[in-house]
């Protein structure tokens, strides 16, 4: 079954960006390529349980298995050793991305509290946007009563546009809440 996000892109969203910025071809237009998913650990790496128990909670939030991150390099300043774990991560493309953003936009990004959108300044020059979500509970998967200690995670949403207005036309198009800078 084809998720509801993706037959909107394919349907509606693609001619409404064509006629936005001008493209004379509907594969000129952004599209989405992935959504990398990270949970750093920091302190709470170098213990298996806790490594384990985000872990759980990533491969929920996702619908995909989550793979554990390992420093590449030892650096005595950070106290970290090659090998050693550092947090955790997903990948998600096709169905699962657009699954993914549905219910980030739709459940999960209305239940954070002070929610006053999500900053444009997050777009870099290669059209790619990335946040970060302070609680991981705000995610309806994860069950609130057997977590350990709540945790933060940045999303970053990788896209074939090429500039940074491109980006943000795909991601209003999707209603991400996202608040633009005023200038004074």
């Amino acid at each position: 079954m084809i998720p509801r996000l993706k037959s909107l892109y394919e349907n509606n969203i693609v001619n409404n960006l064509m006629t936005k910025l001008n493209f004379k071809n509907k594969n000129q237009a952004p599209k989405l390529i992935k959504i990398v998913i990270n949970m750093g650990l920091g302190e709470d790496a170098s213990d298996g349980k806790k490594v384990q128990t985000s872990l759980e909670d990533l491969t929920l939030i996702s619908g995909q298995k989550a793979v554990i991150t390992k420093f590449k390099k030892s650096i005595s300043n950070f106290k970290t050793r090659q090998g050693q774990s550092a947090g955790v991560k997903v990948t998600l493309r096709s169905n699962r991305m657009y699954e993914f953003i549905d219910r980030l936009v739709n459940i999960a990004l209305p239940r954070i509290k002070d929610f006053r959108g999500l900053k444009s300044s997050g777009i870099d020059n290669s059209g790619n946007y990335s946040f970060g979500i302070k609680e991981h509970i705000v995610f309806p998967e994860v069950n609130f009563d057997k977590v350990d200690k709540i945790r933060g995670l940045d999303i970053t949403i990788v896209t074939s546009s090429s500039s940074k207005q491109s980006t943000l036309a795909l991601l209003k198009e999707f209603n991400f809440p996202i608040t633009e800078k005023k200038e004074r």
